[in-house]
């Protein structure tokens, strides 16, 4: 799955503090730990696009809270799930490169 077709979302503006945000915290992102805490049932390992396909779930429904203004929304949620879809979206071309490149003998 190519980065454009992982989420519609991703195409989607967003506010420039959230993307600074995110891209700040991806230094310091630990999928051991901040995956587990988003997605508790997810096994990036054994399926990479749907753990993205998840992330971009959750961060459309943050999207959609923070436009409609509720008050559920949290900013510090939406970059925290920023983070992870930004790594597991590298994570996840990255694997895609490797896996279409020839191997060497």
């Amino acid at each position: 799955m190519h980065r454009s077709a992982a989420c519609a979302t991703t195409r989607t503006r967003r506010p420039a503090i959230l993307v600074r945000a995110a891209r700040a915290g991806l230094a310091g992102y630990r999928r051991e730990v901040h995956l587990a805490a988003l997605l508790p049932t997810a096994d990036a390992r054994r399926d990479p696009a749907g753990v993205v396909a998840r992330l971009c779930a959750l961060e459309d429904a943050q999207e959609t809270a923070r436009r409609a203004g509720a008050a559920s929304y949290s900013p510090v949620r939406h970059v925290e799930i920023l983070i992870a879809l930004l790594a597991e979206m590298r994570a996840l071309s990255e694997r895609s490169a490797r896996e279409l490149q020839p191997e060497c003998a």
